[in-house]
C-alpha cells in the first residue's frame, strides 16, 4: 500500500483594489505549483479561448442546472453573464495531488468555506485602508461615490478577516507571494496530512 498526498484548495481573497490579480499573476511567472482553477460561465468564448482551459463554457440551463445539482463550489453574476467555480474540477485536481488557487472576492470566499471548510482560507490584507484608497483611485476608471462606496464594502469585507485561516498583507507584491508559498508548504507539512503515510511507512517495515 503506498500513499499519495492529496493537495489543496488555496482559497486567495480580500477587498477590492487590494491586488489579488496581481500577485495571483506574480505567482503565475513563478512556476509555482499551484494550478489555477477553472471557472465555468455562461459568456461566449472570446476568440483564442479554449473550452476547459480557459473557462468551461455553459449555456444558462446548463449552468442552472449545476447550481440546482449542486456542481458549483461557489457563482455570481456579472455583467449578465454568470460564472461560477465547478466542485468536480477542484475535487478531481486535489485528489491527482495538485494544489489548485481560487482568486475570488470575499462573498464568494465564504460560499466556499460552507461546501468545503478543509480549504486553506487566505485574506489578502491592504498595508492600510489609505493605501486600499490610493489603489482605487490610481485605476482612474471610477468616480468619487463609487470610491467610497467601495470604501464602505471594503471595511466591512476587513471584518470577515475572522473567518480565514491566514492574513497576508500585500505591502509589496513579491513578499506578498513569497508569503502565500511559504504557507502553502507549511500546511503540506502538517500532521494531520502525513501521518498516514509514516503509519503505512512503519506497517511495511514490520512485514
Amino acid at each position: 500500500m503506498s500513499f499519495k498526498e492529496k493537495g489543496l484548495l488555496v482559497v486567495l481573497s480580500g477587498p477590492s483594489g487590494v491586488g489579488k490579480g496581481t500577485v495571483c499573476k506574480a505567482l503565475r511567472t513563478r512556476g509555482t505549483r499551484l494550478k489555477y482553477s477553472i471557472s465555468a460561465t455562461t459568456r461566449k468564448p472570446r476568440e483564442g479561448e479554449v473550452n476547459g482551459v480557459h473557462y468551461f463554457f455553459k449555456t444558462r440551463e446548463q449552468f442552472q442546472q449545476m447550481i440546482e445539482q449542486g456542481k458549483l463550489l461557489e457563482w455570481a453574476e456579472y455583467v449578465g453573464n454568470c460564472y461560477g467555480t465547478p466542485v468536480d474540477y477542484v475535487r478531481e485536481s486535489i485528489e491527482a495531488g495538485d494544489d489548485v488557487i481560487l482568486e475570488i472576492e470575499v462573498q464568494g470566499a465564504l460560499q466556499v468555506k460552507r461546501k468545503f471548510p478543509e480549504a486553506l482560507f487566505i485574506f489578502l490584507a491592504p498595508p492600510d485602508l489609505e493605501e486600499l484608497k490610493h489603489r482605487i483611485v490610481g485605476r482612474g476608471t471610477e468616480s468619487a461615490d463609487l470610491i467610497e462606496s467601495r470604501m464602505m464594502v471594503a471595511k466591512s469585507e476587513m471584518e470577515l478577516m475572522q473567518n480565514y485561516n491566514y492574513v497576508v498583507e500585500n505591502d509589496q507584491v513579491e513578499k506578498a507571494c513569497d508569503r502565500i508559498e511559504a504557507i502553502v508548504l507549511a500546511e503540506h507539512c502538517r500532521v494531520d496530512r502525513l501521518i498516514e503515510k509514516y503509519t503505512v511507512m512503519k506497517g511495511n517495515d514490520e512485514t
